[in-house]
């Protein structure tokens, strides 16, 4: 999996490794998401960052966590067309989403294998595939 940037300075770092210009609400921001991995929504990042000193709009916490996606400093995962997760951890994965928790999990990543690919439409190439399986609590029987 990923490293993670603990410090400031290395945050930056990667900002602007990607091209991202290293705001200071950018900079809180993508500490937030790196502290651990973890999958995180626009409004959870949002009232994580705003415990701390500073007062981020919502509309820059979700442009930044778009910028960022674009950039490649997170991925998106879209679990259903209103709820998109930020994952810090880049590397190929897949995920379980929990529809009765609202809760993503990463899958081991040797967990699923996959068939060849269908032909891809003429003039195209795979970026990458994306497994999100959905689960619900087991119901318990008597």
């Amino acid at each position: 999996m990923d490293k993670y940037p603990r410090s400031r300075a290395e945050v930056i770092d990667l900002m602007r490794h990607k091209g991202v210009n290293p705001t200071q609400q950018r900079v809180e921001i993508a500490q937030v998401l790196f502290a651990e991995p973890q999958h995180v929504s626009a409004d959870q990042v949002l009232v994580m960052v705003n415990k701390k000193r500073s007062i981020v709009s919502k509309a820059t916490v979700y442009n930044t966590l778009g910028l960022f996606a674009k950039k490649g400093l997170v991925r998106e995962v879209i679990v259903d067309p209103s709820r998109v997760f930020y994952d810090p951890t880049t590397t190929p994965h897949h995920h379980f989403y929990n529809v009765d928790t609202g809760e993503l999990m990463d899958m081991a990543p040797d967990s699923l294998s996959l068939g060849e690919l269908p032909p891809l439409p003429s003039g195209t190439e795979a970026e990458g595939v994306d497994v999100v399986i959905r689960v619900r609590n087991s119901a318990v029987s008597c």
